[in-house]
């Protein structure tokens, strides 16, 4: 088992039950629909859908050594988060979500500018995740994301 794997094995092993069973679908349904192009590891203490720098050499900008953000999942206190800087950049994208999400919720959206928060593990759409996921390549992703950087 690799480093980072072992990472992602023993943050999930140490949620509580009902949130490790969400952890593992959230990671399965991002994993299948992710363009070719992401890796998963831990980022920011967080499982993390990352552009390597092996395809992005310049990293993220707030810290150059760290690979380029683009999604992440995380169990903190009081909900589960997914995290797509997608979302912030894009306002088509999130027309998008808007839309997309009073068809397979029937939650309340609670969210902040790239934060989708889920209080109850059990009303995660991870069907609506697993299409954001695949809304959006590498490519696609590094050109908007310098687009939105230089401005």
């Amino acid at each position: 088992m690799s480093t980072t794997n072992k990472a992602l094995a023993e943050y999930i092993s140490a949620l509580p039950d009902d949130r490790q069973n969400a952890m593992e679908q959230l990671r399965k349904i991002i994993k299948k629909n992710l363009p070719k192009g992401f890796a998963e590891e831990m980022n920011y203490g967080m499982i993390g859908y990352v552009v390597p720098h092996s395809v992005y050499p310049n990293g993220y900008h707030c810290k150059p050594t760290d690979p380029l953000p683009f999604m992440n999942i995380a169990s903190q206190k009081n909900f589960i988060a997914v995290y797509h800087m997608g979302l912030y950049a894009d306002e088509t994208l999130m027309k998008w979500l808007l839309a997309e999400y009073p068809k397979q919720s029937t939650a309340k959206l609670d969210m902040g500018k790239s934060c989708i928060r889920f209080k109850k593990p059990d009303q995660i759409p991870m069907k609506l995740i697993g299409e954001l996921a695949s809304k959006m390549t590498v490519k696609q992703w590094i050109e908007l994301y310098e687009k939105t950087l230089k401005k």
